[in-house]
């Protein structure tokens, strides 16, 4: 794993999704409850881990959403056309593409991703902990993201933008999540300026249902039972590779870390899907982990139960899309925003 990533996370051909008739059972008498599985990835980097998670999402039937850095689609070259609220031009907690053939191919991923139905959302740029921003800084970054996002295949000199690409740049991108899972006042106060339509920056004891305050709703990973004395964890990749490792790769001696996060993730499900159906969200990072044992584990758990006919694995657009949004709470912002 890079320095760059381990800094960015202590506090982050073509495939159809329409599966088989025989791939999934059918769908479940109406009156039957959904449980919603929400499954996130953040930074959005690695060109395999794009293919990768598209394949399990033709498998399965799921929908994903990718919180996109934008820096990834700059190199070297021209890094000094991001400029981070008080930074100089051209810096970043986590690098940049390593080429033009590089950007290329994940422009081409992002847009396939996006044909497919999954959900690109913000990340912001180069992930530097927001907490101290005020709001001015925020829409900067926000700015950032979305002209850096359009302009991408201009600024790099690539051919063959896609028609819709700026359009999907300027009104596409409805979500955030901010890097290191790190909120202000400040931030919610520019995300409604800059019309997102939801965020998936908080935390929260367990599975709960999204809230939404001054119009945006506001999503939370759950802290679930991990390991042998069901320890809560935040349902998370990163999160997981500090418990089982302190952050350092080690190798995964008899599928160790694997088992232990997916019997994690599948306790939180069942605990859900046999109780109150609350929406369960899972994040992951592009980044490989002790060996990859959190991406095995993900593919094995949404392999079993993404499949379901009474079990719906969807973006947080999608979610938001089919369930709607609770009403605004009487206090006009959460404890701490």
């Amino acid at each position: 794993m890079s320095v760059a990533f381990r800094v960015c996370l202590l506090a982050s051909v073509s495939l159809s999704l329409a599966m088989p008739a025989s791939a999934k059972p059918a769908d479940a008498p109406a009156s039957v409850k959904p449980q919603y599985v929400i499954i996130s990835f953040d930074g959005a980097h690695e060109l395999a881990q794009w293919q990768r998670s598209r394949n399990l999402a033709a498998r399965t039937g799921a929908s994903f959403t990718y919180f996109l850095s934008c820096v990834f689609l700059l190199t070297r070259e021209n890094r000094s056309q991001y400029v981070a609220p008080g930074k100089s031009a051209g810096r970043s907690n986590v690098g940049f593409a390593q080429s033009k053939d590089e950007v290329r191919a994940r422009l081409g991923q992002i847009w396939l991703a996006r044909s497919e139905g999954h959900d690109i959302a913000s990340h912001a740029c180069g992930h530097f902990d927001g907490k101290d921003w005020t709001k001015a800084d925020w829409l900067k970054e926000f700015s950032a993201f979305s002209t850096i996002l359009r302009d991408a295949y201009t600024i790099n000199g690539i051919a063959g933008e896609p028609e819709g690409w700026r359009r999907f740049a300027e009104t596409g991108i409805k979500g955030f999540r901010a890097p290191y899972l790190s909120t202000s006042k400040n931030l919610y106060a520019a995300l409604g300026e800059a019309n997102f339509s939801y965020d998936a920056s908080s935390v929260s004891r367990g599975p709960a249902e999204p809230a939404t305050v001054n119009g945006i709703a506001r999503f939370a990973l759950p802290q679930i039972p991990e390991g042998p004395n069901k320890r809560r964890v935040i349902a998370m990749d990163y999160n997981m590779f500090v418990r089982h490792s302190g952050g350092f790769e080690r190798e995964d001696k008899d599928a160790a870390f694997e088992n232990r996060a997916y019997d994690a993730f599948k306790t939180a499900f069942d605990g859900e899907y046999k109780g109150g159906r609350i929406p369960l969200e899972m994040g992951f990072h592009f980044t490989l982990m002790n060996g990859g044992a959190y991406w095995r584990a993900l593919e094995r758990f949404a392999g079993e139960v993404c499949v379901k006919a009474d079990v719906k694995c969807v973006s947080y657009a999608q979610y938001l899309a089919e369930v709607g949004r609770k009403p605004d709470p009487q206090q006009t912002s959460a404890p701490g925003g």
